[in-house]
């Protein structure tokens, strides 16, 4: 999965999209998924590093991940 380029993140977790204008907030571990997108890491490397860094399953995260990821794409924040 790919953020659009031009897609701007702040430390404290604002997003804003310059192409639409639109903006949103995400929570820390969604800013630690997008600042990985972001460098490029794959969906198997972001899995893993989310694992190495929260306390919680394999399950959960998988879930939440896709999850994230599904509303990056409703959100027209990916790359097609």
């Amino acid at each position: 999965m790919n953020l659009l380029k031009n897609l701007a993140l702040s430390d404290t977790g604002f997003v804003f999209n310059p192409a639409t204008g639109d903006s949103f907030s995400v929570n820390p571990i969604g800013l630690d998924i997008l600042k990985l997108l972001k460098n490029g890491k794959s969906e198997n490397e972001i899995r893993k590093s989310l694992l190495d860094a929260y306390q919680t399953d394999k399950e959960t995260v998988e879930k939440d991940l896709y999850d994230f990821f599904k509303m990056l794409e409703q959100l027209k924040l990916t790359e097609q």
